[in-house]
């Protein structure tokens, strides 16, 4: 298997050259009505491949949600195949929003879905639960630094219901999702320019300063836009380890389409106003 340049450093130069932004492929139904077109296969293909059109060109990150086509059975499955390989080819990476956790085989079996090289879901990173203990998740991290790939990994997450499991304490004092947060750090130590293991946290929690955040790899932050955090937030919420967060915008951008042109202009002025919020920090 041919190995490419690690996740985290080929992340580093995109973000760098086309700003730090993530852009969801959220096809849910009240979205594809919102665009005109039916919640059927046909309508989930003509939304992604506009959505890939619009955007792959431009942004550092593209992440589909695999329920959104997975609920049409093979067909959607299907179109998720050519949405990341055609994203891919133009030049954005690709997280697979998948949130696979689960132990031995069957976490294998899912790591070589969408971090094997040759597998046709293959993707630059997978979002993926820890919360059966870190070491489950050994399989995906064993083979994503085999293939060049990265994980983004559940830690402080922006849904309320998160915090039972998150924010929850140790018997040793330390809360679950800083322990996350540890294992990333001890995963990244000593990669250049950026480790390929990142961690999701979310940019609606406000003041994360009680987090060790400097984790040497990147942060997937979901919540700008239409969940309420603005681009201004970011500061405040990362602190010094804003530089490394990825912001993940799904509906504040898509609900500019179908127009390619006004996804394109919603896009560029989130990516503008972040790079501001990140170079004024």
């Amino acid at each position: 298997m041919t190995v490419m340049e690690p996740f985290g450093a080929r992340l580093r130069r995109a973000m760098d050259e086309r700003g730090p932004l993530c852009v969801g492929i959220d096809p849910h139904a009240s979205l594809l009505a919102e665009w005109g077109l039916n919640d059927d296969v046909a309508g989930l293909e003509r939304f992604s491949r506009t959505v890939v059109e619009a955007m792959a060109d431009r942004v550092a990150v593209l992440k589909p949600q695999s329920a959104f086509f997975e609920r049409f059975g093979s067909r959607g499955v299907a179109v998720l195949e050519t949405s990341v390989q055609e994203a891919r080819a133009a030049g954005a990476l690709v997280v697979m929003d998948a949130k696979r956790g689960d132990i031995g085989s069957t976490m294998a079996a899912y790591a070589e879905s969408f971090l094997h090289k040759d597998a046709p879901l293959f993707s630059d990173a997978l979002t993926v639960s820890p919360y059966l203990g870190y070491g489950s998740l050994k399989p995906a991290v064993d083979l994503a630094r085999e293939s060049g790939a990265g994980l983004f990994v559940l830690a402080l997450t922006s849904n309320p219901e998160g915090g039972e499991v998150q924010h929850a304490v140790r018997g040793d004092g330390l809360g679950v999702g800083a322990t996350m947060l540890a294992h990333l750090a001890a995963e990244n130590a000593g990669e250049e320019p950026l480790g390929s293991f990142g961690a999701v946290v979310g940019a609606t929690l406000g003041d994360l300063s009680s987090y060790d955040l400097d984790i040497n790899g990147p942060l997937l932050a979901p919540g700008i836009g239409a969940q309420g955090a603005t681009p201004a937030d970011l500061p405040g919420v990362f602190g010094a380890a804003v530089r490394n967060v990825v912001p993940n915008v799904s509906r504040g951008v898509l609900r500019h389409g179908p127009d390619v042109a006004a996804l394109r202009t919603a896009a560029d002025r989130f990516a503008a106003e972040i790079r501001t919020a990140v170079t004024a920090s």
